[in-house]
């Protein structure tokens, strides 16, 4: 018999990780207060399906003298106990909603819901992955479970908690089983290791715990997998082996070497460990948790202290998170976040791995965006001697006639009038002062609107018609400068549409706009100021008294436009 089966949990004292719930449960049976129905939650291996049996054997356990009430601790010796424990109850139905989904199969358990139990004190019903039910079959349910029989329970297990109907889970009671910790699960292990006679060491037990992801029944079977190896000490290298792991130490040290810069060494650590059996996304994988181990070390030093942290983790962790900045550390995380998706999808793994930390270590030696703020506002000389940025090399191509001396600083160029830069001559203004000959705006100056309504025009002209009828209907106009444009959106108007003002006028103009969202009221759109001049155009032409002459003449007539002839 597999471990998963061997060694489980006959009763609540055997559930590990679940302590809030045993607690709910035992309160629950000692109180008299046990609900009709349960629902269980969790991940696959926390214990779910064993919970759900041995409530069942709590709400049948008739005690040693065979006349006990429920109780939170069976006595695992009475005929109903023994029978669960063997999976054999009459009067425990277990059923698998993977495989029976329809209608016509809850039919069936309601028909039987009627009839009392046989021998115990309650019939069970114990539906599994109850959440690949069908819609009609949560619905044939929902009567009976709202108000069942007085000896009818309901237990239902599921990894999908949110695909069960809302009508449902109000009926129920719902109990969400946690994800075990490492801690909780090597000391599980090695429970069950010194009781099959097998020695395993600490970190071997610690990969296991790793891999299993929180969940029970996935450690217990690698644990089996690993003793299944034949070998009376089990160590970290044949877990690592098995796994497909790569080993701690060179792990740190790969990702070590490739922040310093040395890839070479990079590669050829990662070509051994690929050819000592660990998988390349396994690796990513381990930098990626190296990396947030490193993140953890540099917000709270103390956590490296913990008596549970491996001593490989704990010393070669402190040093690493002592050397590096937390941008390097999160730009690691990035990277190595991204690669792992690329290495997965890659038709070679390794090939995408190598390209991986290739890209991360050109990265680990380029300044952070503080340094770069620095750098522009230090002199070229001292930028090239003490700035990790080094500003000399793009102007070593300059021409014979242009002297270094004529090359301004970035803080001068900083310090161009304001003027210039407002009107989006900044690569005009930067070249003037290097001596250089500007180049020559593609569009004539009258070209770049002057008024919002040549904003609106400009659009028309561009065959821009639906940017146009949102500038005209959804914009209130706070501020206007060439440039830079303040205004507040209507009520009808998409989010994206300052972006997209800002865009057409920077593509179409040749200079930078920048249109930002004012939270002032702004003028009325432009189409909402034009019909308002047209009335008053109309209002002003009815008092006209030949105009007046002609409406009183043709009773119902109206204005409807006024032109203005050219009387030249």
């Amino acid at each position: 018999m597999v471990l998963a089966r061997k060694y489980r949990p006959e009763s609540f004292d055997g559930l590990i990780g679940q302590e809030a719930t045993v607690r709910i449960l035992t309160n629950a049976i000692k109180a008299g207060r046990l609900a009709h129905a349960f629902v269980l939650t969790g991940v696959r291996g926390v214990g779910k399906t064993t919970t759900a049996r041995i409530i069942a054997r709590v709400l049948n356990c008739i005690g040693e003298d065979g006349h006990s009430g429920p109780t939170a601790a069976p006595c695992g010796v009475c005929e109903h106990c023994i029978a669960i424990a063997q999976d054999r109850h009459v009067d425990v139905l277990e059923m698998d909603a993977a495989s029976r989904t329809g209608v016509d199969d809850i039919r069936e358990l309601i028909e039987g819901v009627r009839y009392r139990p046989t021998s115990a004190r309650y019939k069970v019903y114990i539906i599994d992955e109850v959440h690949m039910l069908s819609k009609n079959a949560f619905n044939a349910l929902l009567k009976t479970l709202e108000e069942p029989p007085l000896h009818v329970k309901f237990i239902f297990a599921t990894t999908e908690i949110r695909k069960i109907p809302v009508t449902v889970l109000s009926r129920c009671q719902r109990f969400d089983l946690r994800r075990v910790d490492e801690e909780a699960l090597c000391n599980h292990f090695k429970c069950v290791a010194d009781s099959e006679g097998v020695e395993i060491s600490k970190p071997a037990l610690n990969l296991i715990a790793r891999a299993a992801d929180g969940s029970v029944r996935d450690g217990l079977s690698l644990l089996d997998q690993a003793i299944a190896n034949g070998s009376t000490l089990i160590d970290d290298r044949q877990i690592s082996d098995m796994l497909g792991l790569a080993d701690r130490s060179q792990t740190f040290m790969l990702i070590e070497t490739v922040l310093k810069g040395d890839i070479v060494s990079a590669l050829e650590s990662f070509e051994q460990l690929y050819k000592d059996g660990a998988d390349p996304s396994k690796v990513i994988e381990d930098l990626l948790e190296i990396t947030h181990w490193l993140t953890r070390i540099k917000i709270v030093p103390s956590v490296a202290d913990d008596p549970g942290v491996p001593e490989i983790e704990r010393v070669n962790g402190k040093a690493m998170a002592e050397r590096l900045t937390m941008a390097v550390i999160a730009r690691a995380w990035q990277m190595l976040l991204k690669g792992l998706s690329e290495v997965r999808s890659a038709p070679s793994p390794m090939q995408a791995a190598e390209m991986v930390l290739v890209r991360l270590a050109y990265t680990g030696d380029l300044p952070t965006p503080a340094d770069a703020l620095k750098a522009l506002h230090a002199d070229v000389a001292g930028t090239s001697a003490s700035s990790p940025i080094a500003l000399k090399a793009p102007f070593a191509s300059l021409p014979p006639s242009l002297k270094q001396s004529d090359v301004p600083s970035p803080s001068s160029l900083l310090e161009q009038p304001r003027a210039a830069l407002a009107s989006g001559d900044t690569a005009q203004a930067l070249q003037s002062n290097m001596g250089m000959e500007p180049n020559i705006n593609p569009l004539d100056s009258a070209t770049v609107p002057k008024t919002f309504f040549e904003v609106a025009e400009l659009a028309g002209k561009k065959g821009e018609a639906i940017l146009r009828a949102n500038i005209i209907n959804n914009v209130h106009l706070v501020r206007f400068e060439p440039g830079r444009i303040e205004v507040g959106l209507g009520q009808h108007a998409k989010k994206e549409l300052p972006y997209e003002m800002a865009k057409f006028l920077s593509e179409t103009t040749a200079m930078h706009w920048v249109v930002k969202v004012s939270n002032q009221a702004g003028d009325p759109p432009l189409q909402q100021q034009w019909d308002k001049g047209k009335a008053e155009e109309r209002v002003s032409a009815a008092g006209h008294p030949l105009v007046k002459a002609v409406l009183d003449t043709f009773p119902g007539a109206t204005i409807e436009a006024v032109r203005v002839l050219d009387t030249d």
